[in-house]
C-alpha cells in the first residue's frame, strides 16, 4: 500500500509541476519523478518463515529439522516491496520569447511530463490501493467471523 500511495503522490507532483519553469541558469526546473519498486528477496522470505516457525507453541525442538531450529530473537523480515523515487532529466523546450524565463533564443525549459501517462499512473495506483485495502478488510472480516465460532 505504501508503494501505491507513493505512486499517487509522485503522479500528483508531476501533474502539478508540468508547466513550471525556472530562469535560465538557475537549475531549479522541476525534474519528472518515477517510482521504482522491487519485491522482497528470497532470503527475506526464508527469514520470515523461520521467524514464524519460532512463534509456534511447541515444546519439542525435534519438531524442527536441524537447519531450521527456531530462534528466540524476533527480527523484522521486511517482506513488503521496497521502492525509491527517481528523478529524470527529461525536459522539453518551447518557443516563447515573451516568457520571463525564456533564454536568449526565446526557448523556455519545461519538465517533459506526459499528462495522459501521469493520469493513467494515478488511476492505476488508486485501483491497486483500493484492491489492497479490500483484501485487508476481507481478512479482518474472516478473523472476526472465526472468533464468533
Amino acid at each position: 500500500m505504501a508503494v501505491q500511495r507513493e505512486r499517487i503522490n509522485v503522479a500528483s507532483r508531476n501533474i502539478a509541476n508540468a508547466h513550471t519553469t525556472a530562469s535560465e541558469g538557475s537549475g531549479n526546473t522541476y525534474k519528472p519523478q518515477t517510482v521504482r519498486s522491487s519485491g522482497p528477496r528470497p532470503a527475506n522470505f526464508r527469514q520470515a518463515l523461520s521467524e514464524s516457525m519460532s512463534t509456534l507453541k511447541s515444546t519439542r525442538p525435534q519438531h524442527f529439522s536441524e537447519g531450521h531450529r527456531p530462534r528466540m530473537k524476533r527480527e523484522s523480515a521486511n517482506m513488503g516491496p521496497s521502492f525509491e523515487v527517481a528523478e529524470e532529466n527529461n525536459f522539453r523546450f518551447e518557443y516563447d520569447p515573451s516568457h520571463p524565463d525564456a533564454n536568449k533564443d526565446g526557448m523556455v525549459k519545461y519538465p517533459d511530463i506526459d499528462m495522459i501517462r501521469e493520469m493513467t499512473e494515478m488511476v492505476s495506483a488508486n485501483k491497486l490501493y483500493e484492491a489492497n485495502l479490500s483484501s485487508i478488510e476481507a481478512e479482518k472480516e474472516i478473523m472476526k467471523r472465526s472468533m464468533q465460532i
